[in-house]
């Protein structure tokens, strides 16, 4: 709530008031009574008048500042804003099989597994679309679901980062199940556009749903599939520990079934990305953000409220008080 005033010039006269205060006090207050020698009432008016005449000059000067600025109509001002999204709702499905940690990627010039730089690639992702339901699938030999679609970003950020390969203990790659897992979280929702993002880095072997069957009932439920492949190509390199606690890397292929990826994204109304850097991945999602912009419809409500009655108040205080105290407890001769 802010104050305002709907009648701004009044304040102006403020500025007249330390002017009108040094004149008056320049000039002095004209002589009550003339006395041949004030020598022996010096002493008395120092304490006493020159103390209380402050004051109730004070008390002038604030009773009129507290008229001018009632003047001014002082209002509070309330501010409320109302928006209203355009209902898209997404559901990322990500691969956490063991091939998801390897170390094919770069970040600074350093290597960095392919989750490591997901995780970081999906919270910028998150931030970026404050308005839009976003939930979470993961998938390795079965799917689970890390997080329904919600609003609340700050609990699917902090899911996003506690997922490690560890999150599911099957091994395998079920891509068909990973899509079923994050259609299902869909298919009931009311939103005007819902969408998958799924990311894998293999092929589908594992699980009970055909990734093609996924597809089609995404295709009849009119849910838009992005599809993305991780890693880079040729040959990447898995860490491992040998028996003496040591760090060893074994290579295995990049073996993505891009094919597959592409047809399911084609069903679907989506697009098929191939993520083999850190940048291409960061840019695959800008893109995505760019392809399904939310779209907000934003009113900004004022209501104001005239309070100047306050400052009259005040003033009407002020006044009293100053003819109160001149007229009894430091009454001076007229």
């Amino acid at each position: 709530m802010n104050l305002t005033f709907a009648d701004p010039w009044w304040l102006a006269a403020l500025l007249i008031i330390p002017l009108v205060a040094w004149l008056r006090g320049r000039h002095g207050q004209p002589a009550a009574l003339v006395y041949s020698s004030v020598d022996l009432a010096r002493m008395v008016t120092r304490r006493v008048w020159a103390r209380s005449g402050r004051i109730l000059m004070l008390l002038r000067w604030v009773s009129i500042s507290l008229a001018i600025l009632a003047l001014a109509r002082p209002q509070s001002t309330e501010s409320r804003s109302r928006v209203t999204a355009s209902g898209i709702d997404i559901v990322l499905s990500v691969d956490l099989s063991d091939s998801m940690s390897a170390e094919d990627f770069e970040r600074d010039s350093q290597p960095i597994d392919r989750l490591s730089i997901t995780k970081e690639v999906l919270a910028e992702f998150i931030k970026a679309r404050p308005s839009d339901r976003i939930g979470m699938v993961v998938f390795s030999g079965m799917a689970y679901i890390a997080s329904p679609p919600t609003l609340d970003h700050d609990f699917l950020l902090a899911n996003v980062r506690r997922l490690s390969i560890d999150t599911v203990p099957e091994e395998g790659t079920a891509i068909g199940s990973g899509l079923s897992a994050a259609l299902n979280r869909l298919r009931d929702l009311k939103s005007k556009s819902k969408i998958v993002i799924l990311m894998t880095d293999g092929q589908n072997n594992s699980g009970r749903i055909p990734p093609v069957a996924a597809s089609e009932a995404a295709e009849s439920l009119k849910i838009k599939v992005y599809t993305i492949g991780v890693g880079a190509r040729g040959t990447a390199r898995i860490p491992r520990m040998d028996p003496f606690g040591r760090k060893i890397y074994i290579p295995v292929n990049v073996d993505i079934d891009e094919n597959m990826l592409r047809k399911i994204a084609e069903r679907t109304g989506g697009k098929y990305f191939r993520a083999d850097s850190a940048d291409t991945l960061r840019n695959i999602y800008r893109e995505i953000d760019q392809l399904e912009r939310t779209l907000i419809d934003s009113r900004r409500h004022h209501r104001h409220q005239d309070v100047y009655h306050w400052f009259l108040a005040g003033a009407l205080l002020t006044f009293t008080l100053e003819l109160l105290l001149g007229n009894t407890l430091w009454r001076r001769l007229p």
